[in-house]
């Protein structure tokens, strides 16, 4: 009785099909990560120099932007053509706009996987830790408030904003928090559309940056609403409502 040894199937080169078969999986795999890699450094790059994306963590800009919105933010043209008034922004707390909270306790895993999302600008987990308002006064603007219909003045011009500013019924204009700043150089006046429920420069003119917002704060423009996707489009900075303010100094 002999004893046979079936040796392994060979496909037409003469190679054994198992070992030619794990080469191309080690091959496959080895495309899938150089293209993931490729996705994360394109991501990650796409959200450092170009957009990011933000949830809004409060109602100061409602109806504009509503509490859990998420929107992008365009980080890239304003350092050509800077800021205007009427534009929607996303800043850094100046120092002491924001309460001091603890962090909640996260496992690892949700720490990590939140880190790798945030990396490729899925994930915003610090969007609690920036403001998002809209601009009403740029470098050398003087802007009071308010006239007798309740309206704020730029440059010695009243401004309706009744296109954007959420209203209480049978409310004409908001509550009056009067204020007459002059904004310095490289800063901005900004103010939420929710203007009664805003804790915007109005209320921070006690804290260091005397409640202006330093250009270097600010991450960049907001421009897109990508969610909830009823309410998608771009964000309207109604650049019209200041379209009729002259250049500060002029006569």
């Amino acid at each position: 009785m002999t004893s046979e040894t079936t040796a392994p199937a060979a496909d037409a080169a003469g190679e054994p099909a198992s070992p030619r078969r794990r080469h191309r999986f080690w091959l496959l795999v080895r495309d899938v990560l150089v293209i993931v890699l490729i996705a994360v450094v394109v991501s990650f790059l796409v959200k450092t120099f170009l957009v990011r994306s933000f949830f809004i963590p409060s109602s100061s800009m409602e109806q504009t932007l509503q509490i859990d919105d998420r929107i992008l933010v365009d980080e890239l043209t304003p350092r050509f053509g800077g800021y205007d008034r009427g534009d929607v922004v996303v800043f850094r707390d100046p120092g002491g706009w924001l309460p001091q909270t603890p962090a909640p306790d996260r496992s690892f895993a949700v720490e990590a996987v939140d880190w790798v999302l945030a990396l490729v600008g899925i994930s915003a987990p610090d969007s609690k830790d920036h403001l998002i308002k809209r601009i009403v006064g740029v470098a050398g603007d003087h802007v009071v408030c308010c006239n007798v219909l309740g309206q704020i003045e730029i440059n010695g011009v009243p401004v309706d904003e009744s296109a954007y500013l959420n209203l209480a019924e049978g409310q004409s204009a908001p509550e009056d928090v009067p204020f007459d700043v002059t904004v310095p150089d490289g800063s901005l006046w900004v103010l939420g559309d929710n203007r009664d429920h805003s804790r915007d420069s109005r209320y921070n003119v006690d804290q260091p940056s005397r409640g202006f917002v330093p250009v270097d704060n600010v991450v960049g423009r907001a421009f897109l609403l990508t969610w909830p996707l009823s309410r998608f489009g771009f964000i309207d900075a109604h650049h019209d409502v200041f379209a009729g303010i002259p250049d500060p100094g002029t006569p």
